[in-house]
């Protein structure tokens, strides 16, 4: 019987053992699982989220309201057909009105997630980008980040549980390893809405700050402005993301490229979903009378810079997340194991907030169902007297003493009577 020889194709002379090839297995394992993303963005409506968003990726994450006009329609349609019917509550009126202006004051903070495949030169990424509709447009806005935080925590208790349950293999990591803070440019630096926000938020994610259409500054007043932003924030001890050092050993290139995105923080952009071909090359940009704002053009705004600084340090914003922001949470949940469960308890009897008709409309159900409740109580009254009104005896059939004096004799009738 003949024997294969074995063949080692790493083999490299003597001396040789193999240990070089463990990163590109660690490659090719990482390649095939893929890798996971989470970025969150929060700031006030009309600062160009979205559309930053879409460009940062090149995709449509988040769909253009135009397409969407036939949805519109038939949700405008719903909401006339219910305003219809809600009017046929004649008892409501007055009590709706007022609910009404209540409920502008405790406008909540709505939580959407948006989840894409991205797959680039064979490696795919899963991204997933979590929106906050609503902040910072309610009249009062003091626990506007509640919500936020909430949702922050309840990402690292669902990953907690599941790393101490008996299936561990397949862990879905939906906790937030990034946070793009945008800031309103016209504020003339950070309002009491950012700092509450970054104050309450900064150690529980890798805070970004970011200077939305920053095209509306001229580079001395967006050079003015982010100073200002860097002297609140390290006045008032706000932690946002700080990108790491480079190491000896990198290029002279990538030392360059740290220390301008160290630079550019916060980092000033525009964003924009229009590609239009100037001097004959594509390209994404915002037209204006006075020329084109070009989105990738580092010489208009940071947008480069910013892209450059999620990928170049996707790993260390992931790394930071689990090793500092998520050790911090369970290290407080396995020291005080009672206090998070009552407090967990206490979360779930809290009820959201609800608008002025659906409190109207559940008073109104409260009222049918003590309606009812009273009308089973008589049913059963009544059914009771009917059962002790047939369990009485019955008495003998004869007649009362009136008539039995009327039938004696005429005789009789006049001596009782005299």
């Amino acid at each position: 019987m003949e024997q294969r020889q074995f063949v080692n194709s790493d083999l490299a002379g003597y001396g040789y053992v193999g240990f070089a090839n463990l990163p590109n297995q660690v490659h090719r394992k990482s390649v095939k699982k893929g890798f996971e993303f989470t970025l969150m963005v929060v700031g006030e409506s009309g600062l160009g989220k979205s559309t930053l968003v879409n460009s940062l990726f090149l995709t449509d994450i988040y769909p253009d309201p135009e397409t969407s006009s036939s949805s519109d329609a038939e949700s405008i349609g719903s909401i006339n057909s219910m305003k219809s019917q809600r009017s046929k509550m004649n008892d409501l009126g007055s009590n709706l009105n007022s609910e009404f202006f209540k409920d502008g004051n405790e406008k909540t903070v709505k939580i959407e997630t948006s989840t894409v495949e991205i797959e680039e030169r064979g490696v795919k990424l899963k991204l997933t980008v979590v929106d906050t509709p609503g902040f910072a447009d309610a009249i009062n806005n003091e626990k506007c980040y509640k919500s936020v935080i909430k949702y922050i925590d309840d990402q690292f208790e669902k990953y907690l549980n599941d790393e101490s349950g008996l299936n561990r293999r397949h862990i879905v990591d939906n906790r937030v390893h990034c946070c793009f803070y945008f800031i309103n440019p016209a504020g003339h630096g950070l309002k009491p809405i950012d700092i509450a926000f970054m104050q309450n938020v900064d150690h529980k994610v890798n805070i970004v700050p970011v200077i939305a259409k920053s095209d509306t500054l001229t580079k001395i007043e967006l050079t003015r402005l982010k100073k200002k932003i860097l002297h609140e924030i390290k006045q008032l001890g706000i932690q946002i993301y700080q990108m790491p050092d480079c190491d000896e050993d990198e290029d002279d290139e990538f030392k360059k490229l740290c220390v301008q995105l160290k630079e550019a923080v916060p980092f000033g952009v525009v964003g924009s979903n229009q590609i239009m071909e100037i001097r004959g090359k594509k390209l994404r940009g915002r037209m204006y009378p006075w020329g084109v704002v070009e989105v990738e053009n580092p010489q208009h705004c940071d947008f480069i810079k910013l892209r450059s600084m999620l990928v170049t340090h996707m790993q260390d914003l992931q790394e930071v997340t689990h090793e500092i922001h998520y050790e911090n949470f369970r290290s407080s949940r396995l020291a005080n194991p009672s206090s998070s469960a009552s407090k967990n308890k206490v979360e779930e009897e809290k009820v959201e907030p609800l608008s002025g008709t659906e409190k109207a409309l559940q008073e109104k159900e409260h009222e049918i169902q003590k309606m009812r409740q009273m009308m089973a109580m008589m049913q059963q009254e009544m059914i009771k007297k009917e059962q002790i009104s047939s369990s009485q005896p019955q008495l003998p059939v004869t007649g009362p003493p009136l008539a039995r004096v009327a039938t004696l004799p005429n005789s009789t009738r006049s001596v009782n009577g005299y």
